[in-house]
């Protein structure tokens, strides 16, 4: 029945992706099969209801994070602190390190902006237009993009992964952020090295757009706009709450806005809530998005797969398969389990949060110690949903930039990181025999 039960579900999630409809929609149908199922074993509809709330309950937190991280991505774009950031970092790309710069370059827009979808949107579109310019493959662009969009979604302070992982856990954000910066210098620096090679390699022969100027029609560049990243750099090493940095980024934007770019200040409950809508067609391709709105899709996504996680505790859906999972943990190592786990929980499930949800579900008893299950998962489930072909994790932001589907295959850093925390766990456990 276990088994039964988890095949429709998967199923479902797959014909939302052949069919290509939200899938929220599967989610929803989820959640009704695994009321049923628990109906099934006798447990009360009242106990299953509460039980699915107290799974919302536990992430609400990181709803709050949702409607600040809204507000801040529209404001980020009305106050010009994206189109300065590209504005001044473009000045760097020369065709032969194309390819690495592509990847700093997203890396940098998806630590400041904690959203993979968002990167891909705005910087990956950026990136794989100057690569269509220039001459440079597509694939190898889209790589770059994928995995510099990925390596802030893991990392960074504003990350709802992030946030979601902590709160999963149990653990703080920023002490999760310096553990994952130690495990990521080594494939950071392969990755820096395989784009450099394949940009050398592979350059193109046309020259770059002039994105100043395209962004100057609309926008005064000017360094004063790039001070609302820089709070959101500075505020979490000095050990401000992550909300509150992002509040402070949030204020500081807000009379760069008003001041420097006229917006006026009652369009600016519009722009909160329904996001930055730029005047040109061309910077709109570039900018348009963000605001509280953006957020609703995702947060409903979370809120329906939390849901879940109670539902399987008191249902017992997942019980046969933790034994296993457990087991794996003990003849190998916790993270080579997890790893194990978000593989085919990120198969399964078609998107990140329901896949670093499930790992976490199917894992939590393999590991103890809380802030090593928070890097398992960042290591494991975060960087292996975007490499599913079928997930909306990869798909969609390869789509959003406008690169080819086979960029997947050339997103470096989401191999490289989970390949090297295996090959130091392999090596741990070879020195303790």
């Amino acid at each position: 029945m276990e088994l039964l039960v988890l095949s429709l579900f998967c199923a479902g999630l797959l014909g939302c992706i052949l069919l290509d409809l939200s899938i929220l929609y599967a989610l929803g149908a989820g959640l009704l099969l695994f009321l049923a199922y628990g109906r099934y074993k006798g447990v009360g509809w009242t106990e299953l209801v509460r039980s699915a709330l107290s799974g919302v309950k536990s992430v609400r937190n990181i709803l709050i994070a949702f409607v600040l991280i809204g507000m801040l991505t529209a404001l980020w774009r009305d106050a010009g602190t994206i189109p300065a950031i590209v504005s001044y970092a473009a000045t760097l790309i020369h065709p032969s390190v194309f390819v690495l710069m592509t990847f700093l370059l997203n890396c940098l827009v998806s630590v400041l902006t904690g959203t993979a979808f968002g990167t891909s949107a705005t910087m990956g579109v950026i990136c794989v237009t100057m690569a269509n310019t220039m001459g440079v493959s597509l694939v190898f662009t889209g790589g770059a993009v994928l995995a510099g969009a990925y390596f802030g979604d893991r990392c960074s302070p504003v990350s709802t992964s992030a946030m979601l992982v902590a709160e999963l856990t149990k653990t703080d954000v920023l002490s999760n952020i310096k553990n994952m910066i130690r495990t990521c210098i080594v494939p950071f620096a392969a990755t820096c090295a395989v784009y450099f090679v394949l940009g050398m390699l592979t350059q193109g022969e046309g020259q770059a757009p002039d994105l100043r100027g395209v962004f100057e029609r609309e926008f005064v560049i000017h360094w004063i706009c790039l001070l609302p990243a820089v709070v959101i750099l500075i505020l979490p090493m000095m050990k401000v709450g992550v909300k509150k940095a992002m509040a402070a980024s949030i204020l500081t934007a807000l009379p760069i806005a008003l001041a420097v770019q006229g917006t006026k200040l009652a369009e600016l409950p519009q722009l909160l809530v329904m996001g930055y809508e730029a005047a040109g067609e061309d910077v709109g391709a570039m900018l348009n998005g963000g605001g509280i709105i953006s957020m609703v899709r995702v947060g409903a996504i979370v809120c329906l797969s939390s849901s879940y996680s109670g539902l399987f505790r008191v249902s017992g859906l997942l019980d046969g398969a933790r034994g296993v999972v457990a087991a794996l943990a003990r003849r190998t190592t916790p993270y080579i389990a997890t790893l194990c786990t978000a593989i085919g929980a990120n198969m399964i499930a078609c998107n990140q949060t329901l896949g670093i949800m499930l790992t976490h579900q199917l894992c939590a008893q393999a590991e103890t110690d809380n802030s090593s299950m928070a890097i398992h998962l960042e290591d494991s489930a975060v960087v292996i949903a975007p490499l599913v072909p079928w997930s909306i994790a990869g798909a969609v932001s390869l789509s959003a930039a406008g690169a080819p589907m086979a960029g997947m295959a050339l997103a470096c850093y989401l191999y490289l990181l989970p390949l090297w925390r295996l090959s130091v766990e392999l090596f741990r456990k070879s020195r303790k025999k």
